[in-house]
């Protein structure tokens, strides 16, 4: 019997900020990854519900895209945050229906361990996308991987940033679409909708 793969979705997302660490930035291509995201949500929801960390930049693109589709899209996002980050919240939250708001411990690293370990252990997801990104989103990939062994992963290296790292140095074999294709919507159909 074939088991069921779950209709959780798991993303892992950021626009590298040029005044950090420039071989994320210097590989990040700003259009891509908008595009990306605003795709994967589009195909994804209302059939698989979507899980992210509320990194500022990615959040207002996925309340675009469920704006449009209206309001029955919310039902399918997941938002996690951590109270380390209060003072900072976009108004983009109030938007979606399920904000989970974890702990804030003595630092940032500390709390957005927390964060993540509860955001990729309280489910049992289908899929990693991985799209830009810096530290953050190479150590959700590990993360990721580790707690969850059977699901696809996918770093959309063609976004770069650290999804490209991830894709040339993990020594998995990733499809190759993930490097060449930028027809986000028809590439995300492929590897999740028909998987």
């Amino acid at each position: 019997m074939v088991k069921e793969r779950s209709n959780m979705i798991f993303l892992s997302a950021s626009i590298p900020d040029p005044e950090r660490n420039k071989k994320y930035f210097n590989t990040a291509d700003i259009v891509a990854i908008r595009d990306s995201v605003r795709a994967l949500a589009t195909v994804i929801i209302p059939d698989f519900k979507l899980v992210w960390g509320g990194h500022p930049a990615i959040s207002p693109m996925i309340r675009f895209v469920i704006e449009k589709m209206g309001s029955y899209a919310n039902e399918h996002v997941i938002l996690y945050q951590s109270e380390f980050f209060k003072n900072e919240y976009p108004d983009d939250y109030k938007f979606f229906e399920k904000v989970i708001i974890t702990e804030e411990l003595e630092d940032r690293e500390s709390s957005l361990k927390l964060m993540r370990d509860r955001m990729l252990k309280s489910y049992n997801f289908r899929a990693g996308i991985f799209i830009g990104g810096m530290e953050g989103v190479e150590q959700e990939f590990d993360l990721f991987k580790s707690s969850h062994p059977d699901a696809f992963l996918f770093p959309v290296a063609s976004t770069g940033g650290a999804a490209q790292l991830i894709f040339e140095k993990s020594g998995l074999d990733f499809p190759k679409s993930l490097q060449t294709e930028y027809a986000y919507m028809s590439l995300f159909k492929t590897l999740i909708i028909n998987q």
